[in-house]
This record gives structure tokens, sequence and C-alpha cells, in this order.
């Protein structure tokens, strides 16, 4: 498993999003996210790489911790967000 610390992560609709398009990328196996901790764990086929995970999560508004997190990061959270809500 692969973790990282991500920006903007603030409750459950937050993480269904994430799961969601997370599972959506075909090397990632397994998702699981920690609301405590802002970290998203993943488990990655043979041939995943975290970086694709990295810039998934990115643009849907969830950056790494050690990356810039401006203006149109948190509001594309905001409507990952609201997404997931609806959907869970």
């Amino acid at each position: 498993m692969e973790a990282i610390e991500v920006q903007n992560l603030k409750c459950g609709g937050c993480a269904a999003s994430i799961t969601k398009k997370l599972q959506e990328l075909p090397e990632v196996k397994h998702v699981e996210v920690d609301l405590k901790t802002a970290t998203v764990n993943v488990q990655l086929a043979n041939n995943g790489t975290v970086t694709t995970v990295k810039e998934k999560l990115t643009a849907i508004g969830y950056p790494p911790s050690n990356e810039h997190n401006g203006l149109g990061s948190k509001a594309k959270s905001f409507v990952s967000c609201a997404t997931g809500r609806i959907n869970a």
C-alpha cells in the first residue's frame, strides 16, 4: 500500500469521491481513505505508479500535502465533495 497525505479532505463526501475516481484507474486495485489523518492509501497493480494516482488526486482537487493548494484545487475539492455526498 502506498500512503499519500492530501489536502482539502474534510468529510465522507470527499472520501467517496476520491475512492470512486481512483478506482477508475486501471492500475489501482484498492483504495482506503483515512479522514483523521487526511491520508489516501492505495494498493497498485504491478504496472501502477503512485505518480498517476497523485496526478488524479490533484485533478479532482486533493493535491498531495507537499504540492501547491491554490484556489482552483479548493474549488475542485468542493465540487468533488458535493458530488460524493450526492452519490453516497
